[in-house]
């Protein structure tokens, strides 16, 4: 465990190894099945999580069936799963009405390489609760950011993207960027080992929310082919700048400058029309995935005709003497516009249009409430440690600045052990505190979130891993 002073207390000491030990008994089997295959199977691995005091209990759990908001894994093990996908499933796991959907598609066939008949209807309902104009498919959301960044370049004869910093877009090469200071300069180098500097050459990190950030983009206008902005950021929930979008919007409709809006968590979420009828703002381009794929893998482009007109030349009628005008970029995927994909795509999508903005409203104000509860334990333990929203993504904030943080990996390690004891009781989280809620989500499953929460922070205060009323949780 991460400590201010470098080392635990005896109470802390004790604990832990008490902690871990039950903890790693009742997953015994997911922790063995990670040894066993992990020579095989290759992980991305948080490496600031793995220390070496808790590296013990540092595996996935290992599930075998699930269904609305429960999983149990492979030791017998019920949790709520507040992960949902991540995000995908907002109806819970295999909602009734998705997998009706999906058997009726197995009895036809997946006819992989040929057009679906389910295709135009999905298309159709994307453009009608979203208001952008013409679609195109991808299989996952790097494939779809990557192609939005490439129609607004094809559009605009222009090299050069604007991303923010904290965002995140998938795992494409082209944004995988930070920025650096050099002799002075600001430069901008990959993220990662593997990622050659051209192809983030041409990637402008600025600071979201930022007016400066603003002044910026008008200085560069001439260069720039688009802004690529996730407008609520899964990593920091609670800044949701809404003039600053308003103002990025007004600016690059003003200059030309293509704004692609990443939607793959707040799409179909927040509002049926997605953060950009939350915040009242068109973008030109939006890619979504995750919800509206129904639990099978997804990625959509949808936007203005005039850019993705870039995929196929634009419209044309049989018939008589017209043709594709517009010259086309590369566009392919042997998976995209899957059978089953599309039959489950678009059972989501009738059930949010029959539904209607009842659904995602009911479930942002219970999220609300759950965050609100929440929020009172730790002010009752005079914590400084906070929860946000933005509809029903929920997670871990920040209080205060980074300043007045004694020990960050002392707290980083913490907020993992807090994830962990919940996981010990039947609470599934995402490491940095982030969950969602579901509609299959019931009062009782959230009432026991709220107190083993509470429960959680009680036990870790008593073995003195809240020092004093100054704790602080901060998020990276």
């Amino acid at each position: 465990m991460y400590t201010q002073e470098g080392s635990l207390s005896n109470s802390q000491s004790k604990y832990l190894e008490t902690f871990i030990n039950r903890y790693t008994e009742r997953t015994k089997n997911s922790k063995k099945f990670r040894q066993v295959y992990r020579s095989v199977i290759a992980e991305p691995l948080i490496s600031e999580l793995l220390d070496v005091s808790t590296r013990e209990m540092y595996y996935p759990i290992i599930i075998e069936r699930s269904l609305g908001s429960r999983v149990w894994d492979i030791d017998e093990n019920e949790y709520i799963d507040f992960i949902m996908g991540p995000g995908v499933n907002l109806f819970g796991h295999n909602p009734p009405f998705i997998k009706k959907a999906l058997q009726e598609q197995l009895e036809k066939g997946m006819h992989i390489g040929l057009q679906s008949q389910l295709v135009g209807e999905v298309a159709q309902l994307i453009c009608e609760l979203t208001g952008m104009e013409r679609v195109a498919f991808s299989n996952t959301g790097t494939e779809a950011v990557m192609t939005a960044i490439r129609l607004a370049r094809a559009a605009t004869g222009r090299k050069k993207i604007v991303i923010f910093s904290g965002s995140y877009h998938g795992h494409f090469d082209g944004t995988q960027a930070q920025t650096q200071i050099k002799d002075g300069n600001l430069l901008t180098s990959p993220i990662a080992p593997g990622i050659i500097p051209n192809f983030v050459e041409d990637v402008l990190v600025l600071n979201y929310g930022d007016p400066k950030s603003l002044d910026i983009i008008k200085s560069t206008t001439q260069e720039l082919a688009a802004v690529l902005v996730e407008p609520v950021q899964s990593r920091r929930i609670n800044l949701q700048p809404k003039e600053f979008l308003q103002q990025l919007r007004q600016l690059t409709q003003a200059l030309g400058i293509v704004l692609i809006f990443d939607e793959m968590v707040t799409g179909f979420r927040i509002h049926p029309g997605g953060a950009q009828a939350w915040f009242g703002i068109q973008a030109d381009i939006a890619t979504y995935g995750k919800i509206v794929g129904g639990g099978m893998p997804i990625g959509i482009i949808a936007g203005k005709a005039n850019y993705l007109d870039r995929i196929d030349g634009g419209m044309w009628n049989y018939g008589d003497t017209s043709s594709p005008k517009i010259e086309t970029t590369i566009f392919a995927g042997t998976f995209r516009k899957h059978p089953l994909t599309m039959a489950a795509a678009l059972s989501v999508l009738k059930h949010l249009k029959t539904q209607g903005c009842e659904l995602q409203q009911q479930l942002n104000q219970r999220t609300y409430e759950l965050v609100n509860k929440l929020n009172t334990i730790f002010a009752e333990n005079e914590m400084l440690i906070s929860f946000s929203n933005f509809g029903s993504l929920f997670g871990l904030t920040s209080l205060g600045s980074s300043a007045q943080l004694k020990d960050y990996s002392y707290w980083t390690g913490l907020k993992l052990l807090i994830i962990y004891h919940l996981r010990s009781k039947g609470i599934i989280l995402f490491e940095s505190g982030n969950g969602y809620l579901s509609t299959a989500h019931t009062d009782e499953d959230i009432d026991y979130l709220i107190q083993t929460f509470k429960h959680s922070v009680e036990d870790l205060k008593q073995a003195g891993f809240f020092a004093s009323s100054s704790a602080h949780f901060a998020i990276a």
